[in-house]
C-alpha cells in the first residue's frame, strides 16, 4: 500500500503537550509492508518518519544536513532513492559522522563539507528526547559534536522521531551525553557532575563502542573526533535545561554537550495511530 494512501484518512494524535499540526500528505509515495491495524515495529515508525522528511522538507538544489542514527539512517536512504529516480536534482549534502558518510557514499549522494558550504537549507536528524518545547538531547549515538555543527549551520533543523521519544522534561528517559577531551578525563567528569544545575546526576564514562551508550567493552569509547563520552543520568527532570547547557559548555575540557536548545525548527512524530507534526 501506498503511504500517501495509507495515512492519509488516518487521524493523527501524540501527547496533548506537544499539540500537533494536522497531517498533509506529502504527493511522493512508498510503499510500506503494514495496515494501520496491525502493531507497527519501531524500525517501520522510524522509517515512516525518515522517508516524510526528505518528502517534504528537501528540494532539488539544496544544501542537506544527513544526521545520524537509525531513524536518520531512513533519510539518508530517501534522499538516495530520490536522487537515483531523478525526483531530485542537483543536492549536496553534508554526514554529521563517519558512519552516515559511509552510507551516503554507497548510494552515491553528493558530498560536501562545512567548510566549502557553510549555510544549509535543511538537516534532518533523529533524537533521544524531545520536550514539549521542542529542546532536545541527542548524541546516543556519539555524533553529537558534528551534528551540532551542522544544524545549528541549517535554515531548518527536522527532527524525526517516534512517540517513545516524547517526554515532560529532559533528562530521565535518556542520559545526555557530554563529550570531553581525553586529557585528565576524570577531572572533567567530576565537574561537570558537580555542577549546579545537573545537581544530582550521576556522571558515567561511556565504554566500548562511542556509537550507543551502553556498557559493551573495557576501552574507553572514542569518538569520530578522538574524545570521550561522559553520560549524565538523571531520575528527576532538568529543571532549566538553557541553563545546563551553558554550564556545561562553559567547563574547561568539555567539548560539546548533547542538549539541543532552541534549534528545533519541525519535529515529525510517528506513532501507532500514524504521523504527527509538531512546528516551533
Amino acid at each position: 500500500m501506498k503511504f500517501s494512501a495509507l495515512f492519509a484518512a488516518a487521524s493523527f494524535s501524540t501527547a496533548a503537550a506537544f499539540a500537533p499540526t494536522a497531517f498533509k500528505p506529502s504527493t511522493r509515495s512508498f510503499s510500506i509492508d503494514t495496515t494501520l491495524n496491525m502493531a507497527l515495529s519501531q524500525d517501520e515508525l522510524k522509517k515512516m518518519v525518515g522517508y516524510k522528511s526528505v518528502d517534504d522538507y528537501v528540494k532539488s538544489g539544496m544544501v542537506v544536513g544527513l544526521g545520524t542514527g537509525s531513524t536518520a539512517f531512513f533519510a539518508v536512504e530517501r534522499l538516495g532513492q530520490l536522487l537515483k529516480d531523478g525526483t531530485l536534482k542537483d543536492i549536496v549534502a553534508i554526514p554529521t559522522s563517519v558512519r552516515t558518510k559511509e552510507q551516503a557514499e554507497e548510494l552515491e549522494i553528493p558530498l560536501v563539507t562545512l567548510d566549502t558550504h557553510s549555510k544549509l537549507d535543511v538537516a534532518i536528524d533523529g533524537a533521544d528526547e524531545v520536550d514539549p518545547d521542542l529542546n532536545l538531547v541527542k548524541g546516543g549515538g556519539g555524533a553529537l559534536l558534528r551534528e551540532k555543527m551542522v544544524e545549528v549551520c541549517a535554515e531548518k533543523f527536522i527532527v524525526i522521531v517516534d512517540e517513545s521519544k516524547l517526554c515532560d522534561g529532559l533528562g530521565p528517559g535518556f542520559p545526555l551525553p557530554v563529550e570531553i577531551v581525553p586529557f585528565c578525563h576524570e577531572h572533567t567528569l567530576r565537574t561537570v557532575g558537580n555542577l549546579p544545575s545537573v545537581a544530582g546526576c550521576k556522571a558515567v564514562l561511556r565504554m566500548g563502542s562511542s556509537s550507543n551508550n551502553q556498557n559493551d567493552g573495557d576501552e574507553i569509547a572514542i569518538t569520530d573526533n578522538g574524545n570521550y563520552i561522559i553520560d549524565l543520568h538523571f531520575d528527576k527532570p532538568l529543571k532549566d535545561a538553557a541553563k545546563a547547557a551553558e554550564e556545561i559548555k562553559a567547563t574547561v575540557g568539555v567539548v560539546e554537550h548533547g542538549l539541543f536548545c532552541g534549534m528545533t525548527t519541525a519535529v515529525i512524530i510517528a506513532g501507532a495511530d500514524g504521523i504527527s507534526v509538531k512546528e516551533a
